[in-house]
């Protein structure tokens, strides 16, 4: 059954234009003629596509993730400030207070600037700069990963209120059809056709309805408010998703895919390696130091060197200048131990990140082989409710015949309805499971991402234009642009709140 619930193996780019992907052969997509449809909310139509895009356009979550990217660029421009030219200048004006010596100044300017150029910094700088441009790539893996866990959140919130708009109307239409049974069978009672006990059992029934459909209704509303917070607006008449492309057809096949891709694993990987360039980084400041200087200063006395000397004459020059180059050379031979400890605290990391990265790889496997199984048994439990829904319909009207013929009884007929209620609310649920399992499998594979999905309605976000501008940039006063929140509030503009209060 699995081979034909199942598409054959490798994974096809999600096109939410609905004609252009070829239906699974297992469509759970589609809700059957035995189940009514989601009652549409007021407001304008959404398709998941929709609700995607506006989610990658305002998700708080997803755009402080960019920030703290743009963040990491700059640990590149840092790095490489330390190889450049370092340039210096200073001034300082003195006026004696007591002069006793004859010549001695009373009051001098000096003014004067130095250029230092290291030439050789024992390879810390070049690991520097190694490490800082792998913590990039490391961000832009974590980047690929939140936006993948933040669509598989968008769909399970969206499918979460298709669902629970489903099963509020099927209890809406219980409690229709228990209060129609109740008044015929109180009709009954007053013609002596039936007991009391026959209307007390109606009753009780009526009343527990009433009390799933508010139950129901307290979901639903949760779900709106989960859809809210993560799309950005409230939901409005949301339409059936499009099929899942085709899914792996065995747990190993989904394993290999998300090992090969999966961002969460090229991510702490990259940040293992960024590790090993500290490491070389720490062995590098116990060698020497060379740098080139250059310097050059002036110093005017203002007149008062020669104001003691007698008959002025100008003996000792008013002002002088000076300039020179040449290398300075500092060789660390001491350091009270602490470039053993920098070494060693290096390494320390580089070996939690290995074996961090073991663990999340351990987590990818059984992501994907979790996410592959609750696929699969959604897609039995679409199979078997399918099944169940229509026998219980059948079994409903035969039941309400036979009563008519005084073979059953009223309880038969509630209990009847209620199995029927149930075979139609786990369908439901059995619908959403698989569609939000299928999405999930395709996140452990690296597969739900952005680029993945064709969201074609604006430029995608690209994380190399903030890079090429910063990370080499030799500006001490480019401050770049402020930044201001991209993410759209759900709170009224009038709330009591501290956010209101920041700036926009």
């Amino acid at each position: 059954m699995r081979g034909r619930l199942l598409a054959a193996a490798g994974v096809a780019a999600l096109v939410w234009s609905g004609a252009a992907l070829a239906q699974q052969q297992a469509a759970p997509a589609q809700m059957p003629a035995t189940l009514p449809p989601a009652a549409p909310a007021p407001g304008p139509a959404m398709t998941l596509r929709d609700a995607l895009v506006r989610t990658y356009a305002s998700n708080p979550t997803l755009m402080a993730q960019r920030q703290t990217l743009r963040g990491l660029d700059e640990g590149v421009a840092l790095a490489r400030a330390r190889g450049r030219p370092q340039v210096n200048g200073d001034a300082a004006f003195n006026q004696d207070v007591i002069t006793r010596n004859l010549g001695e100044n009373q009051r001098n300017f000096n003014v004067g600037g130095d250029v230092r150029v290291p030439l050789f910094a024992g390879g810390t700088i070049r690991n520097a700069v190694r490490a800082a441009n792998t913590r990039v790539e490391a961000g832009r893996a974590d980047l690929r990963a939140t936006e993948g866990d933040i669509f598989t959140e968008a769909v399970a919130a969206y499918m979460d209120v298709i669902r629970d708009r489903s099963i509020v109307q099927l209890n809406q239409n219980q409690v229709r059809v228990l209060e129609t049974n109740l008044q015929a069978n109180r009709d009954r009672f007053e013609v002596g056709d039936l007991t009391r006990t026959d209307v007390a059992q109606s009753e009780a029934r009526l009343a527990l309805a009433r009390s799933n459909l508010a139950i129901a209704e307290g979901t639903l509303e949760t779900s709106e408010e989960n859809y809210e917070r993560v799309i950005g607006v409230a939901p409005g008449d949301l339409q059936p998703p499009p099929p899942l492309p085709s899914l792996p057809g065995a747990p190993g096949q989904a394993m290999e895919v998300a090992l090969a891709n999966n961002a969460d694993l090229a991510s702490i990987a990259a940040q293992a390696r960024a590790a090993g360039f500290d490491v070389r980084a720490a062995r590098g400041e116990r060698l020497p130091l060379i740098s080139g200087v250059s310097s050059i200063r002036y110093s005017d006395s203002l007149g008062t060197n020669n104001i003691n000397v007698g008959g002025g004459g100008g003996l000792v020059p008013e002002n002088t200048t000076s300039a020179g180059v040449g290398l300075t050379l500092s060789v660390p031979l001491y350091q009270g131990g602490a470039a053993g400890a920098r070494v060693r605290q290096a390494q320390a990391q580089r070996g939690q990140l290995l074996e961090q990265a073991i663990g999340v790889e351990r987590l990818v496997i059984a992501n994907a082989r979790a996410s592959y199984a609750r696929y699969v048994a959604a897609n039995d439990a679409i199979e078997s409710n399918t099944i169940a829904v229509a026998a219980n319909e059948l079994a409903l009207e035969g039941t309400r015949a036979e009563q008519t013929v005084g073979t059953r009884n009223v309880l038969d007929v509630l209990n009847a309805e209620q199995e029927l209620l149930n075979s139609q609310v786990a369908l439901v649920t059995a619908r959403r499971d698989a569609y939000v399992a299928g999405f999930d499998l395709l996140n452990s594979m690296g597969q739900a991402e952005a680029e993945d999905l064709n969201l074609e309605d604006g430029p995608l976000y690209d994380p190399t234009v903030n890079y090429n501008r910063y990370s080499g940039s030799w500006n001490d006063w480019d401050d770049g642009p402020m930044i201001r929140p991209v993410a759209t509030r759900t709170a009224p503009e009038t709330a009591n709140s501290p956010v209101t209060e920041l700036p926009r």
